[in-house]
């Protein structure tokens, strides 16, 4: 079995949880468990995700980990604070599809 980070796991744990308790109409995320609020929850900062956020000016720091994820959630509940993580598919689309880079 592979060994991966603890930056990769959270980033997997809070990717997982997005799918579990947001719910959209367009079939991203299942919204299974619509008992918890999806205002707790944080954004699954990976290197795509962050690289737009830094060149779009949301993210200050320079790596992807625990602050950074904290620094980027509040400026995503300063736009929702119902459901900051909405933006997180946008943000890992510019990167991957889009290949908005930050150069």
């Amino acid at each position: 079995m592979t060994r991966v980070s603890y930056a990769t796991l959270i980033t997997r744990l809070n990717m997982y949880l997005r799918w579990m308790i947001r719910k959209d109409n367009k079939g991203v995320d299942f919204g299974l468990w619509d008992t918890i609020s999806p205002s707790i929850l944080s954004c699954p900062l990976d290197v795509h995700s962050g690289k737009v956020a830094r060149k779009l000016g949301l993210l200050r720091r320079k790596q992807n980990n625990a602050k950074a994820v904290e620094e980027l959630d509040e400026v995503l509940r300063s736009f929702d604070s119902g459901d900051p993580v909405k933006y997180d598919f946008a943000l890992f689309g510019l990167g991957v599809f889009e290949k908005f880079s930050a150069t």
